[in-house]
């Protein structure tokens, strides 16, 4: 089945540019020119991967993403035309899963697209069906993608959700903020290890009843983080 991308920016040159790429790769490509567009596209449509331009109109690329994870795990690329890591960051911090500074070559586009996707198949291999994890209050159905805590629902990013699982799936394995970047983000990844810690930060404000004690996603201080 072709994969489907959403692809937001309102540069038309830009969009046309990415849709004839993605489309040569058989990828099925929608387009939106503004930030509710964009929202209205994503609430209608399944899409597999968003490439969401920061400077956007009506919405930024920041508030769309934010928007989006209120009711969406899909996995968001930002793109910004800004090359300063306050800016890279604070994308991660919406919840977005990854970003590319313009002026961009649409193979690295291309590149990191392909990347996630492999990532998201790796989720359905067989010997994961039927996995659930339950530990206390925590129910990780690796299979769904989901998380419970204390039998409520609790919305994780992509990379949130890829974070956790590595580390339940290893209880008491220590991880470097260097082995989870390249085990989650990929070894092609051009961020640091802040984008880490971000996610750690944002996971256990998630899942920790108190993220300053948490029971869940522990540090081990000068090493890395574990789950216990």
């Amino acid at each position: 089945m072709a994969k489907k991308i959403l692809v937001v920016d309102d540069e038309k040159l830009i969009v046309k540019g990415i849709r004839f790429s993605l489309e040569q790769d058989d990828m099925e490509v929608d387009c939106a020119y503004d930030g509710e567009e964009a929202l209205e596209k994503v609430r209608a449509n399944p899409y597999d991967i968003v490439l969401l331009d920061i400077m956007l109109p009506k919405l930024t690329g920041l508030e769309v993403c934010q928007q989006i994870r209120e009711f969406s795990n899909v996995p968001v690329i930002m793109l910004t035309a800004k090359g300063d890591d306050m800016d890279k960051i604070l994308g991660l911090e919406y919840g977005a899963d990854d970003y590319i500074t313009k002026p961009f070559n649409i193979l690295e586009v291309k590149a990191r697209i392909k990347a996630i996707m492999r990532r998201t198949a790796t989720k359905s291999d067989p010997e994961k069906k039927t996995q659930v994890i339950e530990a206390g209050d925590l129910k990780l159905d690796c299979e769904g993608r989901r998380l419970y805590i204390a039998g409520k629902e609790v919305n994780l990013t992509a990379k949130e959700f890829d974070v956790l699982e590595l580390l339940v799936l290893n209880p008491n394995k220590v991880y470097s903020r260097e082995k989870l970047l390249k085990l989650v983000w990929g070894a092609d990844y051009p961020g640091d290890v802040r984008t880490v810690d971000v996610h750690i930060r944002r996971l256990r404000e998630k899942v920790e009843s108190n993220p300053s004690e948490p029971k869940y996603v522990h540090t081990k201080w000068g090493v890395g983080y574990y789950y216990k």
